[in-house]
């Protein structure tokens, strides 16, 4: 029974502890009919729950009538009712400027003109509502420039005029300038040491700025053989700076091939046509990579090429690129390519090259046969310009733009014969993301050579799955041509997608004195595994005037597998 009567004592307790709990009300005004305006726009909280939140809104109300420029103001609280206070403010002179002295030594006008468009030798000025947000900004330039620990205020701020004030600006810890001491990579250790130097661009000696520093070491995750497993850290000693950087080694390896089978028109049966594309990157630590690919078509063409890419050579921005390049057209004729290219990285998404490249096509045929096809020998001087994209958080798409344009000015020499030639090509392709799981994807690409003659076997070839899709693996000879491929893509998963097939092209071969427009559509898919990207493509190609016919179709497969 007792028991039972302390509990009710406690429930009566605690419900009229309720009862009696009520939110108070704040009313603020101005001694000035005038400057009441001020006060509604400050859009202050009227409802507390208790006095010490009341009194904490009328601190707050204080300090943005101070950075509005009332600095000079004071206020009185009078508790109307049980419930209701009321903070009456007296409002002076409100002040629209200041004029902050400072000292050159500790702080550059550089640094000041990034929030102020009137720095002077000794002082700079402000608009009043500016302050707060000037002082953050100059405080950062300060941690960029190597002193992470600065503070600065403003002290004895004084009245200059009636619109004006005056203060001092003291900054605090700035005496000895923080440097990067060393570089310690945790997790990849043996990480190409000019990557950082040269496309990270952080290096030790330089001043140090974290926030810089993150900014750039995201750039780790555009690479294809690291990415970096959590953002970097610093170890402060008296007299040193040590950056660790936490690294880890990913699979940047690929063999890509796919199988090709159509309809020959002429033997009505079907063909098969493949090739095998090998991407070796990094195996030696140095950010190489070595690519092979080996194509062989249904209209009895073969290609070889070897690229071989070295950047940052001896410690330096520039690296080399050498390429080698076969194509056999059956018994026709053979053609190689030789090229050497110098590349300076500008940063992480721009790059310029130049190099020479030189061409040596032999015809194979009798020397009575009426086809266009000549020995020849041409050397160029090219010229180029690369931007890539990354889209790091995407594993159907990680590159979302890429830019490859290439020009080169050279000669050709036949027989006794020297005439001056001009090569163009570009290769770019954008993927603009609606939302979260519908993409679209579009790509121009083109090559032009101009020459006063021309050669059947210098002629540019495409067709198939890495240009207009619907056609036979290069079986379209032209002078000039430019292709729009496009996609729209819809992602059922993260390794998912299916994705609609328009490509439209036009080609001009000035040999024959020919020029058509093509078209290409269809349909394909793309599954991401453990193996790599599985992807097939269904398209049906036509020229102008052709009939549409299903056996024109092409059916693509191909596998890009990660190792």
């Amino acid at each position: 029974m007792q028991k039972t009567k302390i509990l009710l004592l406690v429930i009566c307790i605690h419900f009229t502890s309720h009862i009696w709990c009520q939110n108070l009300s704040l009313k603020v005004t101005s001694q000035s009919n005038l400057k009441e305006h001020v006060i509604d726009s400050l859009d202050y909280l009227k409802t507390h729950k208790d006095y010490n939140s009341l009194i904490s809104e009328i601190d707050t109300i204080q300090k943005k009538l101070y950075k509005i420029g009332y600095f000079e103001n004071l206020y009185e609280t009078t508790k109307i009712n049980d419930s209701t206070y009321q903070a009456k403010f007296q409002l002076k002179k409100k002040y629209r400027y200041i004029h902050i002295y400072y000292d050159k030594n500790l702080v550059a006008p550089s640094i000041l003109n990034y929030v102020s468009k009137q720095v002077n030798d000794s002082f700079f000025i402000l608009p009043v509502n500016k302050i707060e947000s000037a002082l953050h900004i100059i405080n950062s330039k300060l941690a960029e420039n190597g002193y992470p620990f600065s503070k600065l205020h403003l002290t004895n701020i004084r009245s200059d005029n009636e619109t004006n004030l005056k203060a001092d600006l003291v900054i605090n810890d700035t005496t000895e300038k923080r440097v990067i001491s060393a570089i310690k990579i945790k997790g990849y250790e043996k990480f190409p040491e000019s990557f950082l130097r040269y496309y990270l661009k952080i290096k030790p000696n330089q001043p140090f700025n974290l926030s810089l520093i993150k900014s750039k070491t995201e750039q780790l995750n555009n690479l294809r053989f690291a990415n970096q497993i959590k953002t970097p850290e610093v170890l402060f000693t008296k007299d040193s700076t040590n950056l660790y950087m936490y690294i880890e080694k990913s699979k940047s390896n690929t063999f890509d091939g796919f199988l090709g089978f159509g309809t020959n028109e002429a033997t009505n049966k079907i063909d098969l046509n493949g090739y095998l594309n090998l991407n070796l990157t990094n195996n030696l630590n140095y950010g190489e990579s070595f690519s092979l690919l080996y194509k062989s078509t249904q209209n009895q063409q073969k290609k070889f090429e070897v690229n071989v890419t070295l950047p940052y050579l001896l410690k330096t921005p520039i690296g080399v690129e050498f390429q080698l390049h076969i194509f056999k057209q059956d018994s026709t004729f053979t053609t190689v390519n030789q090229a050497a290219k110098l590349h300076y990285q500008i940063n992480t998404q721009y790059n310029i090259f130049t190099g020479i490249k030189t061409t040596e096509s032999n015809n194979l045929l009798n020397l009575n046969t009426t086809a266009n096809f000549e020995d020849y020998k041409s050397n160029f001087i090219t010229f180029g310009y690369e931007f890539t994209k990354p889209q790091v958080h995407s594993l159907l798409f990680p590159i979302n733009s890429d830019i490859l344009i290439e020009t080169g000015f050279g000669q050709r020499k036949h027989l006794d014969t020297t005439e001056k030639q001009t090569l163009i090509s570009f290769d770019a392709f954008k993927i603009i993301n609606l939302n979260r799981k519908n993409s679209i994807y579009t790509r121009l690409v083109g090559a032009n050579l101009i020459s006063n003659t021309y050669f059947e076997n210098e002629l540019s070839r495409f067709g198939g799955i890495n240009s207009i899709r619907g056609f036979n693996e290069n079986s379209l000879l032209a002078t000039s041509y430019a292709l729009i491929n496009s996609e729209y893509r819809l992602q059922l998963s993260n390794t998912i997608y299916i994705h609609s097939i328009i490509d439209v092209g036009y080609l001009e071969n000035k040999i024959t004195k020919t020029n058509k427009k093509l078209t290409g559509f269809g349909f394909g898919f793309g599954i991401l595994s453990n193996a790599g990207l599985f992807k097939l493509n269904y398209a049906n190609g036509r020229s102008q005037g052709q009939v549409f016919k299903f056996s024109n179709s092409q059916v693509h497969l191909s596998l890009i597998s990660n190792f």
